[in-house]
């Protein structure tokens, strides 16, 4: 029978402090983290005792940052009057590295009061200290302790003659290279950055003098409508948090009261494509100023600051996990956020298109999510048309209860947009992101609401044909005109339309069109997908049809090549209007249309050298 022995990990304790510095925590400086956290859960715990233990009675809490000495002789003591440690815990949570707090009526074992844990978080220490000193004297013995850690994994205890004051006290000396951590300027701004929102009083003594370095009490953050009534006090917050000078914001509070935050308007409309930085405490102490996942993606013109107690901080306690809570959460503050803009629409309509016009591609992400909110707030909306930049009521009032037509695409309103706007067709550009989705939805939204999509074919239906006695005179020419266009699978037909500055319109079907993209993918892939490309061409190509190029009978130009005789011109003349139309409507030009257009300028050139004549 085999025998199978037992063994324990050999934990090293230097490979552990290299991680926690290099892979798990952004910056050496959140050693000043994770001692505030430890003295927020004392001071938590202690406040927890209450009239239980006659030394809690009438407690407020406080934590005092000491610096002394210079150079690799400062030290930094961290004090604060909290629940102490008794010498079970000091093994308990300072002698066993990733010792979890039993579960139980333990103060310091609620999952729900309290932030961090002593242990690995203390470890953090010896990134900038050879050595953690800890005095403590708990609330429940009175007994005072000394516990001394090294990086090797060497500690001492021992019971102290001396009686301490309640409360705990760490002593960190400089490590060589650690100075800047050690600075005056840096200790401060540190404090002030990770405990700015802690509700008790956070001192700093340096050279005997000692000043508060995080915030007054900020009760009122907890209620929106206290920070509706204190404006001046939440910008002064933000900008004093954030760095930055805001003009607005919305109060975000979920229904369980257990989430809330400000959630500050940028006063600069933002690409859409760029981050979404948000500032989150969990139990007042700063856990990322770079969280991204704590509002909907549609709100990109918010920058915000939030607070928490329920969502799950990772490892580093740096961000938040994704799960079903965070959702949750993300949900409702998105709700917030809708909700006052909905009340905007209704009381402060001023306010709301001010912020409409500096963010309203958000606004416009938000109103294809949500039926409702489109139903109220499309009326600001802006769109691009033939009769200028307006706002959607201008142009509902414009169409005079015709249906509003729109293009799918920025290139189609491009080909289009002279030859509507000189017959005084209202046509909106509806190729921007988001902008067709919404014309789409207005009917379900109004009933009365009817949006059309209109392609260059159609706008070409109200152009004015030729006489009976133009189209005798003109057919020899479009035979040649047709014939050189061929090759192109195109067409071309002469009208009469507005503006006359406009040569030549081209048009082209949705199945032309795929086929186009098909024919220029295959010159530019591999053999492989090519022939890939080749089969399926080969279907569309039935229905494809022709793309039509449309001659402008009022333009000057046109009219001197339709009275042209030289066949080799006419070809020239009309290959050129081919790849300009190509070029007005952004088309992409394959090989043999590159080829044409090169072709078609050597002969004029050719031509104006040979002749000195013009057209």
């Amino acid at each position: 029978m085999s025998q199978t022995n037992e063994y324990r990990f050999q934990v090293n304790l230097g490979g552990m402090i290299d991680i926690l510095a290099n892979h798990l925590y952004s910056s050496p400086r959140v050693f000043i983290r994770e001692v505030l956290q430890n003295a927020t859960d004392a001071i938590t715990a202690r406040k927890e005792l209450g009239e239980t233990a006659a030394e809690s009675k009438g407690f407020e809490g406080k934590v005092t940052v000491e610096l002394s000495g210079s150079g690799e002789q400062q030290v930094l003591m961290i004090q604060d009057n909290g629940i102490g440690l008794s010498e079970e815990d000091i093994h308990r949570f300072l002698s066993i590295i990733g010792q979890s707090s039993k579960k139980g009526a333990d103060l310091l074992a609620s999952e729900t009061s309290f932030i961090g844990r002593f242990g690995i978080g203390l470890l953090s220490c010896f990134m900038v200290s050879d050595e953690i000193v800890v005095l403590t004297r708990s609330v429940k013995e009175g007994i005072s302790m000394e516990w001394r850690g090294k990086p090797d994994g060497m500690y001492t205890i021992r019971r102290l003659e001396t009686e301490l004051p309640v409360g705990t006290q760490i002593y960190l000396r400089c490590k060589p290279g650690s100075e800047f951590y050690y600075e005056p300027a840096q200790v401060e701004e540190s404090l002030f950055y990770y405990g700015a929102l802690l509700p008790y009083p956070v001192m700093l003594s340096v050279d005997g003098e000692t000043r508060r370095v995080n915030l007054p009490s900020t009760h009122w953050m907890q209620d929106p409508e206290q920070l509706r009534s204190r404006r001046g006090e939440v910008l002064d917050l933000g900008y004093r948090l954030m760095g930055e000078r805001f003009g607005d914001f919305i109060p975000l509070r979920t229904a369980s009261g257990r989430t809330g935050g400000i959630a500050f308007i940028l006063p600069r409309s933002i690409n859409l494509n760029s981050k979404r930085l948000h500032r989150v405490y969990l139990k007042h102490m700063l856990v990322s100023d770079k969280a991204e996942n704590v509002l909907p993606e549609w709100a990109f013109f918010i920058k915000s600051l939030i607070w928490t107690d329920e969502l799950q901080p990772t490892a580093s306690r740096e961000y938040f996990y994704e799960n079903e809570q965070l959702d949750g959460v993300r949900s409702e503050l998105g709700t917030c956020i809708r909700q006052e803009l909905l009340r905007m629409a209704e009381y402060e309509p001023d306010r709301l298109q001010h912020w409409i016009r500096l963010h309203e591609l958000s606004m416009k992400a938000l109103a294809v999510e949500d039926d409702e909110f489109l139903r109220i707030m499309h009326r600001w909306f802006s769109f691009e048309s033939t009769f200028g930049r307006r706002e959607l009521s201008e142009l509902i009032r414009e169409a005079g209860g015709r249906p509003l037509h729109y293009t799918s695409t920025v290139d189609e309103y491009r080909q289009i947009t002279h030859v509507a706007a000189a017959q005084s067709m209202l046509v909106i550009n509806g190729g921007y992101i988001y902008d067709t989705e919404i014309l789409e939805k207005l009917h379900w939204i109004d009933p009365a609401l009817q949006a059309e999509r209109l392609s260059p074919e159609d706008v070409s239906l109200s152009f004015t044909g030729l006489t009976q006695e133009e189209r005798e005179q003109y057919y020899s020419v479009l035979r040649v005109m047709d014939a050189a266009l061929q090759p192109m699978r195109c067409r071309t037909e002469l009208k009469r339309f507005e503006p006359a500055s406009l040569p030549v319109l081209y048009t082209i079907s949705q199945d032309a069109l795929t086929l186009r993209s098909m024919e220029n993918t295959v010159e530019e892939t591999t053999a492989l997908f090519s022939n890939v490309l080749d089969s399926l061409k080969a279907g569309v190509q039935q229905n494809a049809g022709y793309s039509t190029l449309y001659f402008n009978l009022n333009n000057p130009v046109v009219a001197r090549i339709f009275e042209a005789t030289d066949t080799q011109m006419i070809t020239a003349a009309t290959e050129m209007m081919y790849v300009n139309a190509l070029m007005m409507g952004h088309y992409p030009m394959n090989r043999s249309e590159l080829g044409l257009m090169n072709r078609s300028v050597l002969h004029f050139i050719n031509w104006g050298l040979g002749n000195g004549q013009n057209m």
